[in-house]
This record gives C-alpha cells, structure tokens and sequence, in this order.
C-alpha cells in the first residue's frame, strides 16, 4: 500500500519503519521540518531500539519519504494514519485539536481524487472521537465519500518494534468495509487476530488499558509500602500474587517500583477521569490513582531529605529505560523537588545524554529544568564525583553494575529494585523493600 503517516513521534515514526520494511510505501508528514530532515536522512528523531536500523533501511530502498507538504502526501497514497499528539488541557479533557487540524487538510485533498481514500485515525482519542471525525469531514468540508477506522497502537517506549511484531491483536474500530479491508491489508504481515469493533468500543479499550496499566504500578507501589510498615518485603509478596496467572493473567508492572510516567499512562488516565467527571460517574480509585503515584515521589523526596547528605547523584532521569522520553518522568519531578530543597544535583542518562533534544521534549525540560545543562553528566563516574547519595530511577544492566561499585560512603535508594537482597556492607535503601 501507499500510505502517509501524519505525525512523526514515537508512534509514527516507529509505525512508518515497520510498515516500510512489511513492503508498504511511506510518505510520513510532520509540522516539524528538523524531523522531516531526520527522516529523509534515515535518522531517527527519538531514542528506540532498533529504530535507525530500520528507517534508514526505508529511505535506502526507496519506501520511506518525509514532507511538510500534507497535498503532496495525500495525493500520492491509498490511504491516510493519522498519528499525532493528543495532549491533555488544563483540566484533563483531550487535546484534539491537531487530529482535527490534520482531517481538515486530508478532507481539503481527498475530495480531489476519484479513488476511495481510507483514514485511520491511531492517535489516543475519548469514545465518540471517531463519529465526530465522521461528522466533521462530512460537514465542514463537505465530504461525502468518508472510510474511517479507528487502530489504537499498544507500543512501549524501548521496546516499540517487538511490541509491533508482537502484539496480542490488532483492533480495528470501525462499521465501514472499506477502511476495515485498508487495515488488515496495513497489517497482514503481523501476525496477531484482528479484532473488529464499534469504534466508541475500540477507543475505550485503549484508555482502559493505560488506565489499568496505571492501576497496576500504584498497586504495586501501595503494597510495598505497606509490607515495609511490618517490615516484609513488598517484592516477595507481590511475587507470589503474580503466580496466579489465571487470574491475574500478567506481571508486567506488577512489582513495587518507582512511580509511572511518559506519555501515556498519566495523559490517558486524567482523561478517563475528565469524561468520569463530566458524566457524574463517581470512581474513587481511579481518582486516587495520580495522588498515589505523586505521592511515591515525595517519599522518594523524603527519604533523601533524612540523610544529612547535599550532593546527590541521580541515576535514570527518563520515565524508563530504553527511552529519552523526559514528558511526565518521576525523575524530573524528584530532581526539581530536590533542587528546590537546595541540594546539589547530578544526573546520568545514557539515552538522555545522547538524543536530540526538540519538541515536546525540549518544550517539557525547559520548563522544569531550566539549567538541565549543567545537571548533565556524560559518564556514572562523574555524577558520583563528591556524591553522597545515590539514587536509581529504573533498572538496566549498567546501572546494577555501577550500584555494586558505589562506595561504602555513599548512601543508595533504590527506587526500581536493581538487587533482590540488600547489598552487604553498604548502606543500601528502597521505599518499598
């Protein structure tokens, strides 16, 4: 198939190498001229295993393209994925406004073509989005001729192409035959069941899946502390709690850790709880859900407050690892809470250190960040340098061997549970363990 892409993220970006490489024409678009020119001289403009490899691969054969120009791109494909952010506002409610910015311009050209056009809407959207992109095309821009599907993506950041080769099934949200057969046909190289919904139905599974994903690390993080208040280790009883497989069906998420981030879990959640709001469904759990996992950084904040130590390094400042996502990381929350307690701040992110740091990213650490530069540290050596705390956000290979090395001096908090006993001969702490 011949397809553009509009939006060049996380999940456009991965979705254009994967469809390339699966034999498809690509055609991305993005408002961004710095990731068009990324794109088109096959670089990725995220951090993502593997992603490169594959993108440069596209624009080498031929299969991947990128523009500013949306005519150009429309004109010359079958059909249309629109993958742009959806943010949340002020108080919570869906951002939608550059999903309609992008069907204004796709209504605008596909009225000039005589062949069907299909628009896949993969974007994370409330219940009814769909129908209102329906309504729109049909009524602002006069389109009569409208193939609407909705394809939510279930793609981890760090490991995005696995999660696309793998999934546990594709969902098509749509009553149009005509969009439907452009998905699967998107898709027949995957291989996962199609499962074929009412669109209102499709859009809340992605919401309830990121709510529930949600759901599970604070859980987790609940249990922790309050096995810790016995003095139990919250590890060894969620470890048994995740054996029922039956029931419990995964165990992803489920240990006690640090708190959830990135832009996902905390955007689809407060608007699950924003449409909740608005149609007078009470849900105390869910509302409890962000005031938990805030207040598993400020524990965090606390317990470094205990010691008398004022240098700090800090270790992992994206929302997890394999990602440079900074957007809704605990990690910049805890470093700003202790910059603002006046203590003295290093960090290293391998990933971080190394990505680009443009869009959303740069917007998200400007703000909260300000003097990000100078906190920066290329390698682990130089963030321990006159450090007397440690502190790990998440967990890789890297970071437990830079863990066992830490000396004897130097305080540790564990907040991602990098070692399953505590380290002997070294003073060694965690917030659920």
């Amino acid at each position: 198939m011949k397809i553009s892409i509009f939006g060049l993220g996380y999940v456009g970006a991965v979705t254009a190498a994967c469809f390339a490489r699966d034999g498809h024409e690509i055609i991305g678009v993005d408002v961004s001229p710095e990731k068009v020119a990324l794109i088109n001289a096959g670089k990725s403009p995220i951090v993502e295993h593997g992603l490169e490899e594959l993108l440069a691969e596209g624009v080498r054969s031929g299969r991947i393209r990128a523009t500013t120009n949306s005519e150009e791109a429309i004109l010359a494909s079958d059909a249309s994925l629109i993958s742009v952010g959806t943010p949340p506002t002020e108080r919570g409610e869906t951002d939608l406004q550059y999903v309609f910015n992008v069907l204004k311009d796709i209504g605008a050209v596909i009225s000039q073509k005589s062949a069907p056009h299909a628009i896949v809407l993969r974007s994370t959207v409330p219940p009814g989005t769909l129908q209102r992109c329906h309504d729109f095309l049909a009524e602002v821009v006069n389109l009569k001729s409208i193939h609407l599907a909705f394809n939510p993506e279930f793609l981890r950041e760090g490991t995005a192409i696995r999660d696309y080769d793998q999934p546990p099934y594709t969902i098509i949200g749509t009553e149009d035959d005509f969009a439907e057969k452009a998905v699967r046909e998107m898709y027949a190289k995957v291989a996962a069941p199609f499962i074929v919904s009412p669109p209102p139905v499709a859009e809340m599974v992605k919401f309830v899946a990121n709510t529930w994903h949600a759901t599970k690390v604070t859980f987790a993080n609940e249990i922790g502390r309050i096995a810790k208040s016995f003095q139990i280790d919250g590890r060894d009883v969620m470890d048994i709690i995740v054996q029922d497989t039956k029931l419990n069906i995964s165990t992803t998420y489920m240990r006690p850790g640090f708190a959830y981030g990135g832009s996902c879990l905390p955007k689809d959640l407060g608007a699950l709880l924003y449409c909740a709001k608005a149609m007078d469904v009470p849900v105390p759990l869910l509302n409890a859900i962000p005031r938990s996992n805030t207040l598993q950084v400020e524990i965090a904040v606390q317990e470094v407050m205990r010691s008398p130590a004022r240098r700090i390094a800090i270790f992992g400042l994206a929302f997890k690892p394999g990602t440079d996502d900074l957007r809704e990381s605990p990690a910049v929350l805890l470093v700003k809470r202790l910059i603002g307690e006046g203590y003295e701040v290093k960090i290293y992110d391998k990933a971080v250190h190394e990505a680009r740091l443009v869009g959303t990213n740069l917007a998200y650490i400007e703000r909260n960040l300000p003097h990000f530069e100078a906190l920066l540290v290329e390698e682990p050596e130089a963030a321990l340098k006159d450090a007397e705390f440690a502190v790990f956000t998440y967990s890789t290979p890297e970071f437990c061997q830079v863990m066992l090395n830490i000396p004897q001096n130097i305080r540790i908090l564990d907040l991602a549970g990098l070692v399953s006993e505590p380290l002997v001969g070294k003073d060694y702490h965690g917030i659920a363990w």
